[in-house]
């Protein structure tokens, strides 16, 4: 299907929506709070999701990887604070990892992942996590989970300002300001995060330190609404994002390096509430450009960029006020090119359709499907399928089955000299169920999962040279788990205690080993205490060992780690209200590395001031 072909398609679709709408149905009242990633919110009542709170955010570093280790079941391979960082959702990896902003698909086309170093979480006011297979609602790269990263409209709210300034150990600064006007019929919302570090921390118990690790990123967001009418409401988002960092050393001799990248983001969307049909149109230009420069003493760098155009059309019918049925048309023009990728355009249809059934009054099941159309790779036909039933008030199961897949990369596919034109997707078959229990004081989930994965793809050698290939077979099962209790003591304290836990096999079919880099046990618990207008809390993480070989030899083993943090903070004032706190991280001391060779920093504190207006 060509081009043109596609955006006819398209055209033919839009024109044919309209003349729907020009029958006189009764108004949808506007949400108070508006958001793009509807397919989260409408689909999800079948997997688990984590909401991670204003407080959560404020608490942790800005760094994504320091907020979700602490509060999820994902695994992070991080190079050293601040570097590289690749997430594992149940085993998988980082391109097996979706991550979207405001409902659309970032990952890097280049390289297939996004580095949860260079995501600033003080960005966005509200980062979900959804775990378990989502290709069918959000792309390629949803067979472990997603995390999204949302920004949202609000209407009539006045005037609201916050701003955190933090400084701590390394000379690391850490400055969010945001700003927003809501009023009846516009928003408007500016924020601006900045985030550095010399980070040049010593090692716990070894002479050496952290050498050539410094960093700054700088993030601008501005976003907006508009109601044209009871009927249209126009909605802008946009994001720019500058950073760069000097890769860590191993030995002091090495030779330093270091890695520069420039992204953008715009949307804009139309939402149309016309009775029981809701429109939703949206036109996204998303870039990213990087700089690789092997010696720093030089110029002498390697580069690569890519630029998307995406235009979704997502079209909802409310049958009844139990049932919703939903169809998407999804078209994405891309481009690459880089010092090693030849100039490259590619263009991905996508059609979706999408169902919601409240049977009962405890039973709902949700169904989804999705294909793909390019001449770049054949894609194959991924469904899922969800149920939801309460048995009673405070019980309930869940079960979902679903098929997932991964897109080939820029890198996969072209890479001079090595690329692999005749790439299959990743695919995974996946099932889950749940149990959840909720009372007023307490929530209890959990969930056993297993997963199968075929056309894995590898680089592998060919002669003198690497290439990609469909190889690797992969099975995935375990079982994850997450609680919350909320205890009132009186009138003026309260206790907050939260956990997770995972237990991850993932092993290659073939020879029956362990991944490496996947632990089987990772856990991580919190416990908040409250007293008037103070605020204390304590966090803890643990990572159980991983194999650094693929034949899973008992000599090579990096090991597990346990460390904490614990901070105090103080709030003033009423109607403008401060928060003075200090928090210090690996308060234990602890010697340990999430990478081999990769130490992490001992104690070291921060400081901070939380304004808000």
């Amino acid at each position: 299907m060509s081009m043109k072909q596609n955006y006819l398609i398209l055209f033919l679709f839009l024109i044919a929506s309209f003349e729907v709408y020009s029958q006189d149905v009764p108004v949808v009242p506007l949400d108070e709070v508006e958001v793009s990633d509807t397919q989260l919110k409408r689909y999800s009542n079948t997997q688990q999701t984590r909401v991670l709170t204003d407080s959560v955010l404020t608490n942790n570093s800005a760094s994504l990887t320091t907020v979700l280790n602490f509060t999820t079941p994902i695994y992070f391979k991080e190079n050293g604070l601040g570097m590289v960082s690749s997430p594992s959702f149940r085993g998988t990896t980082a391109q097996q990892t979706a991550v979207l902003w405001n409902g659309i698909n970032i990952n890097s086309q280049l390289n297939g992942q996004t580095d949860f170093n260079t995501v600033n979480s003080r960005t966005f006011d509200a980062i979900e996590v959804r775990s378990g297979g989502g290709s069918v609602l959000f792309g390629s790269g949803a067979i472990g989970g997603s995390v999204h990263l949302n920004n949202y409209i609000q209407f009539d709210k006045g005037l609201s300002a916050s701003a955190l300034l933090k400084y701590g150990s390394f000379n690391t600064l850490d400055a969010t300001a945001k700003a927003t006007l809501s009023k009846k019929d516009y928003s408007l919302q500016v924020g601006v995060s900045r985030l550095s570090s010399d980070n040049d921390f010593d090692f716990v118990q070894t002479d050496g330190s952290n050498s050539n690790g410094q960093f700054y990123n700088t993030t601008v967001n501005l976003n907006g609404g508009y109601k044209i009418n009871d009927k249209n409401l126009l909605k802008y988002y946009s994001y720019w994002y500058d950073g760069e960092r000097h890769f860590s050393v191993i030995n002091p001799t090495d030779v330093k390096t270091k890695y520069g990248d420039y992204n953008t983001r715009n949307l804009l969307e139309w939402d149309g509430f016309y009775g029981k049909w809701i429109s939703k149109l949206k036109l996204a230009y998303i870039t990213e450009v990087y700089k690789y420069y092997a010696n720093i003493d030089n110029d002498t760098h390697t580069n690569g960029k890519a630029k998307s155009m995406i235009g979704r059309y997502d079209l909802a019918y409310k049958v009844s006020p139990k049932l919703l049925l939903n169809s998407v048309i999804d078209i994405t023009s891309t481009t690459g090119e880089g010092s090693s990728i030849p100039e490259t355009n590619r263009t991905i249809t996508a059609f979706n359709v999408m169902a919601k059934h409240q049977l009962t009054d405890k039973l709902l099941y949700e169904v989804t499907a999705r294909k793909e159309f390019t001449d770049a790779y054949e894609s194959p036909f991924l469904y899922s399928l969800g149920i939801n039933y309460n048995l009673t008030k405070h019980y309930a199961i869940s079960a979902n089955g679903s098929k997932n897949f991964r897109i080939p990369t820029y890198n996969d596919l072209y890479w001079a000299g090595s690329g692999n034109p005749d790439l299959k997707p990743e695919t995974s078959t996946q099932y889950e169920i749940s149990n959840t229990y909720s009372s007023k004081y307490i929530t209890l989930e959990a969930t056993g999962f297993y997963s199968d994965i075929e056309d894995m793809i590898q680089w592998i050698p060919t002669g003198s040279l690497w290439a990609p290939v469909n190889i690797q077979r992969v099975k995935n099962y375990g079982v994850e788990g997450q609680m919350k209790a909320s205890l009132k003591l009186n009138e003026h304290s309260r206790v907050v205690f939260q956990a997770n836990y995972a237990y991850t096999v993932s092993k290659d079919r073939e020879t029956d080993k362990q991944l490496v880099y996947v632990p089987y046990h990772k856990g991580g618990a919190s416990l908040t205490y409250s007293f008037n207008q103070f605020s204390f809390v304590y966090q803890s993480l643990y990572v159980g060992e991983v194999f650094l070989l693929a034949d899973n030899n008992p000599r090579y083993v990096l090991d597990g780690y346990s460390v904490a943090n614990a901070g105090v903070d103080y709030t003033f004032g009423k109607q403008k209200t401060y928060t003075l706190g200090v928090k210090f991280n690996n308060i234990w001391n602890k010697a340990y590395q999430a990478m081999a060779n990769r130490y992490m920093p001992g104690t070291n504190f921060n400081i901070y001031l939380h304004f808000k207006l």
